[in-house]
C-alpha cells in the first residue's frame, strides 16, 4: 500500500506487512456490506446503523466459512455480539496520521482509523438473524468493506464488556 503521505503524518520505521508473521490467524469467513470502495464506507458503525435504518436488504452480513458453522449454535437472535475483521486492504505502515475528518494529525492507538500496524477491526453489532447451516448471520450494521475478512466473533457482555464506573 505505498500511498503519499498527508502533511504531518509519520511512517513506522517498517512496514508490518513486511516482518515474518508473529500469529497464525485463520480466517473464519467473509464480510458483506454494500461498500465496495473505501471513500464510501462509514466511519463508524453509528453512520452505518444510520445510512441502513430502514433498509433490510441492506443490512450486513457475516458469512461462515463450513469449518467454522457448528461455532454458531449458541448465538442468540437479537443479541449484541463482537465481530473482529482484518482490514486487508488497509496500509499499516502510519504512525501518526492525519485524519480527514480532523483538523490536526493523532497518533495511531489514538485512533480507530484501519490503517495500523495490525489491522484489525472491532464492531459490536446486534445479531439480527442467524441460518447456522448457511453459516450466514445477519448484522444491524457493518462498517468495513465487502468481502472484509473476519478473524472472529465473540458474545458481549455488559457484565464484563462495560468498565467500572462507568
Amino acid at each position: 500500500m505505498d500511498q503519499p503521505e498527508r502533511p504531518g503524518e509519520i511512517r513506522a520505521p517498517v512496514d508490518p506487512a513486511t516482518l515474518p508473521a508473529d500469529a497464525g490467524l485463520v480466517f473464519i469467513g467473509k464480510a458483506r456490506t454494500p461498500w465496495t470502495e473505501r471513500g464510501a464506507v462509514p466511519r463508524n458503525l453509528r453512520q452505518a446503523r444510520e445510512r441502513q435504518a430502514g433498509k433490510r436488504d441492506g443490512w450486513a452480513r457475516l458469512e461462515i466459512d463450513p469449518p467454522w458453522r457448528r461455532g454458531l449454535h449458541d448465538l442468540a437472535i437479537g443479541s449484541p455480539i463482537v465481530v473482529l475483521t482484518w482490514f486487508d486492504r488497509a496500509r499499516r505502515d502510519l504512525l501518526v496520521q492525519a485524519p480527514r475528518h480532523s483538523e490536526h494529525v493523532r497518533s495511531v492507538f489514538s485512533l480507530r482509523s484501519p490503517v495500523r500496524p495490525n489491522p484489525i477491526g472491532l464492531h459490536i453489532v446486534r445479531l439480527v438473524s442467524c441460518d447456522m447451516d448457511a453459516g450466514v448471520l445477519e448484522v444491524d450494521a457493518l462498517d468495513c468493506l465487502d468481502a472484509t475478512p473476519i478473524l472472529d466473533i465473540k458474545p458481549w457482555l455488559p457484565s464484563v464488556d462495560i468498565p467500572p464506573d462507568l
